[in-house]
């Protein structure tokens, strides 16, 4: 007998009684976003989804599922033959589409019939888009957030990422927009999520954390590149107490070097992000960092943008805040060990 389960509760636990969790939407709408942890297996492709939204204004409801019928048939058919091929009999996958509808029913259907017990998303993805909404944009209540906050180069990635490593509970924002916040920011090779999957992703840590404890995040403003920090998050950073990191220039700008080296290696992408600063600085001292660039002295171009662009703007966005920091963490270098020094120290004042 075919076995089919609806699932209402998105929650960790409810999640982890899947093998996996498939999403039969486009891949457009995929990579828009998708469940923690799902694999796309398309029923429609973004091609096909569009000849068929098309049959269906233009036409009608009937002929359009009569013809997007056949097509999704034919694409289950292939992922039964490849990438289902090798599961078990019981393997239990959880399926979803856009509101559980056709494409998730369809599949759901088939699965089962084969004889794996199915799971299948009551509402789909938009009841998963709901939670998200809810907890991250609707809910009041405040988080217990920790800033890391110091200026460019004092190493803050590189100290919430040992705080992790320590046991402290941490949501990097860059790590998860793809982005460094700044004009050498971004990298070419990893483009940024869509907002909705840095939602998700963001959603997925937070609902997991413990929230009598500290959680610890990066002094960042409203937006990390192009992706907007959510609303309950970023109004619980506006009130967090701040820890400072203090270190000497020539050490910071050592660090950057080292921590930006996939930008500063590519000429092309300094001049692009040297182009971003342009509104902001005279020609000659643009021509200045360029040549600094062009001759390879990548300490040089840090240290000169460190004390020229990225202190003068931490210092004017320190002084909108009215509050002490909690904690300062001096270290007079980066090293792996004071690092892990800083995390610990941290950790041990919360």
């Amino acid at each position: 007998m075919p076995y089919l389960e609806t699932v209402t509760d998105l929650g960790p636990e409810s999640l982890s009684r899947f093998d996996a969790i498939i999403d039969v939407r486009s891949p457009a709408e995929f990579a828009d976003d998708h469940l923690p942890g799902a694999i796309s297996l398309p029923v429609l492709s973004n091609d096909e989804r569009a000849i068929v939204g098309t049959i269906y204004k233009q036409e009608s409801p009937f002929r359009a599922n009569r013809i997007g019928g056949a097509i999704v048939a034919r694409n289950i058919a292939h992922h039964l033959d490849t990438a289902l091929a090798d599961m078990p009999k019981g393997w239990r996958p959880l399926i979803y589409c856009w509101r559980g509808g056709m494409r998730s029913n369809a599949m759901a259907t088939i699965l089962s019939s084969v004889g794996w017990p199915v799971g299948l998303v009551k509402g789909g993805y938009k009841t998963w888009r709901r939670e998200v909404v809810g907890g991250l944009e609707l809910d009041e209540m405040p988080l217990p957030v920790i800033l890391v906050d110091g200026p460019t180069g004092s190493g803050k990635t590189a100290i919430l990422s040992e705080i992790a490593q320590q046991g402290g509970q941490v949501i990097d924002l860059e790590g998860i927009a793809n982005h460094r916040g700044s004009a050498f920011g971004g990298f070419d090779d990893l483009p940024q999520p869509a907002q909705r999957l840095f939602e998700t992703i963001i959603w997925d840590q937070l609902r997991q954390f413990d929230l009598s404890r500290p959680i610890y995040v990066e002094a960042e403003s409203a937006r990390v590149g192009l992706r907007r920090v959510p609303r309950r998050l970023w109004h619980s950073m506006l009130a967090a107490p701040r820890v400072e990191i203090h270190v000497p220039a020539a050490a910071r700008s050592t660090f950057l070097v080292s921590a930006y080296g996939d930008a500063v290696s590519d000429s092309d992408s300094v001049a692009r992000s040297l182009d971003l600063l342009k509104p902001l600085h005279s020609k000659e001292t643009i021509a200045e960092w360029q040549a600094l660039a062009d001759a390879g002295d990548h300490r040089q171009l840090a240290e000169a943008l460190m004390l020229e662009h990225y202190d003068p703007l931490y210092a004017r966005s320190r002084k909108r805040r009215e509050d002490m920091p909690v904690q300062i963490v001096e270290l007079d270098a980066l090293s792996p060990a004071d690092i892990a020094a800083a995390a610990e120290a941290i950790i041990a004042k919360a």
